[in-house]
């Protein structure tokens, strides 16, 4: 396991994108950053896109973290729902591979499994166990900030067997395990 290491945690989103980063040393990790980009004021999915991209490498440059991961959209109903999830994730990806970044992509159950030992934990839950876990003050208004965070903290629970979260370290690997994902 690597001896200091930074964690991007990023919650993909529409209207809001959570994210949280943490410091590893040794067995042990701390808070760097935690909070949300809020894009319900921007009119078009592309500005919202746009917005995702660039909030994310800015994240990059800032806290130069070693490893991003992501929260993978989970399947539901409303297909347009899932198309514009992904494509934030997407945005979200391709900052992180744009800086060279290796990528871990995790389910939202897997997520709340590691974090609370119950898959179907409710958000609160998570934020609840995340704040005794990095020592936050407050749980913060939108609990897509501690989802963000939650996914950097599954990952470091990962520790070297990172085989349950999926990493790619370029668009290449990324299609090839997702050929359904191409233009």
């Amino acid at each position: 396991m690597a001896k200091e290491r930074i964690i991007l945690g990023i919650d993909p989103g529409t209207n809001i994108m959570g994210y949280g980063l943490i410091l590893q040393k040794a067995n042990k990790i701390s808070l760097i950053a935690l909070g949300i980009l809020k894009l319900g004021k921007y009119d078009t999915h592309a500005l919202k896109l746009k917005k995702i991209f660039e909030r994310t490498l800015s994240l990059i440059e800032e806290y130069k973290p070693d490893e991003m991961a992501l929260e993978a959209p989970f399947f539901g109903k409303n297909v347009q729902s899932m198309l514009k999830l992904g494509r934030a994730q997407g945005v979200a990806m391709a900052a992180g591979l744009y800086k060279d970044l290796p990528i871990f992509e995790y389910s939202p159950k897997k997520i709340k499994q590691s974090i609370t030992g119950n898959g179907n934990a409710s958000k609160e839950q998570v934020a609840g166990m995340l704040k005794s876990l990095v020592q936050f003050e407050a749980i913060p208004k939108h609990l897509d900030a501690t989802d963000g965070l939650a996914a950097a903290v599954c990952h470091f629970f990962q520790g070297d067997n990172t085989t349950s979260g999926k990493s790619y370290s370029s668009w290449g690997s990324f299609l090839k395990d997702n050929p359904d994902r191409k233009g």
